[in-house]
């Protein structure tokens, strides 16, 4: 267990193991990098080195009043990089994990970075008549209020139920309930409103890096298809969908995602 300061005095809480080629495995929303951990076995195994961060307000790191916004999220992962002496590391982030890389490369382009990996995160949240991959029922005219409550039922895709019966796997795995964030927190709001106003696909078409768009074929959240959409957008990105997924892939299929994942890994130069 280790920590670094961020610019704006933030401690953030990481794990590093292993010495091979340095992935760092980045969760979304209110999730800690322990539910990372059936990825940080195969990782390991394979030979790399797993890095798992903590984003502000996540997991072990503080949980300050200020910076909740996804940008700020983006220099946090650019502070940890430079605190941690990381160099041509592949970023792995799941739901809005994936948006804070995108925030990442939005400020500081490809520099450090071998290649990035997205788990079932849409790059716009919002519908539009040329955008009908965002959350389900999101449009700009309740966009305001739609997430007063935290993250709604939306209905669609793999029941929550059994979502949650597949969630055993990982926790047997730690031994415990993986530790989450309040998503109802004050500070926690705001992250989560900014989160959903971003439009990173103009990001994903320009990454110069190569990039793997993983979506669940039944994620709750949001149509599969964003992320063949996203991909077709830039020639060194590619996107693949897991079969009887739910939105929190790495939890509900982790064998389908770890295959994906050093696969991609194994084709990098």
């Amino acid at each position: 267990m280790s920590t670094i300061a961020t610019s704006d005095g933030v401690n953030l809480h990481y794990t590093d193991e292993g010495s091979g080629p340095p992935v760092v495995l980045i969760a979304g929303f209110t999730a800690s990098a322990e539910t990372w951990e059936l990825q940080r076995r195969a990782l390991l195994g394979a030979g790399f080195g797993v890095l798992g961060l903590d984003r502000r307000s996540h997991g072990g790191s503080d949980n300050p009043a200020y910076g909740q916004r996804i940008a700020r999220h983006g220099k946090d992962i650019r502070d940890f990089l430079d605190a941690a002496g990381l160099d041509r590391v592949v970023l792995v982030g799941a739901s809005m994990g994936a948006s804070t890389i995108w925030a990442y490369y939005d400020l500081f382009g490809a520099d450090r970075l071998r290649g990035i990996v997205t788990v079932d995160q849409t790059p716009k949240m919002v519908n539009d008549e040329v955008w009908p991959h965002g959350f389900y029922g999101l449009t700009r005219h309740n966009l305001g209020t739609f997430f007063e409550d935290g993250v709604p039922d939306t209905g669609h895709g793999l029941p929550v139920a059994e979502s949650v019966q597949r969630l055993g796997r990982l926790v047997e795995a730690l031994g415990r309930v993986p530790r989450m964030s309040d998503a109802r927190a004050p500070e926690t709001w705001p992250l989560l409103q900014d989160h959903a106003e971003q439009d990173w696909r103009d990001v994903v078409a320009r990454v110069a890096v190569p990039s793997l768009l993983l979506a669940g074929r039944h994620s709750q959240l949001w149509p599969c298809e964003h992320a063949t959409a996203a991909a077709a957008t830039n020639s060194r990105a590619a996107a693949l969908i897991l079969e009887d997924s739910g939105h929190a892939a790495n939890i509900d299929q982790p064998d389908q995602v770890n295959e994906a994942l050093l696969k991609f890994l194994a084709g990098l130069a």
